[in-house]
């Protein structure tokens, strides 16, 4: 594999701390590099991702997408000269669950009725 074929890619984590750097493919996709990011988390955390499509990755204020390659996504980088990409790292949890707590915790207020005659 040809040497401008590899990106060495950061990834800063909420907490300004880093995971990495990391040599990647240009064939590389998006949801490698969060499959990577997810097994090489730092223990000790307060926010830990459980499953891959928990984190996003950012670069250049662009969110990938996970179908994206490496090479597809190396123009918003820019052309670094011999320098490391940095993502930044964001751990969205998955919604599903607090919708449905949220919509049991309203259910009584909704039937209470508020009224006050003087």
């Amino acid at each position: 594999m040809p040497e401008e074929d590899l990106v060495d890619i950061k990834f800063r984590l909420y907490d300004g701390s880093d995971i990495g750097p990391f040599r990647y493919s240009a064939t590389s996709t998006v949801d490698m590099l969060k499959q990577r990011i997810v097994s090489d988390w730092p223990k000790g955390k307060t926010v830990v991702p459980k499953a891959v499509n928990e984190v996003k990755l950012i670069s250049s204020g662009k969110i990938l997408e996970n179908d994206k390659t490496v090479g597809q996504c190396k123009v918003p980088f820019g052309e670094v000269a011999g320098g490391i990409i940095i993502m930044h790292v964001v751990v969205q949890p998955s919604l599903a669950k607090t919708k449905t707590e949220k919509k049991i915790d309203d259910s009584p207020r909704k039937t209470v009725c508020s009224c006050s005659i003087l």
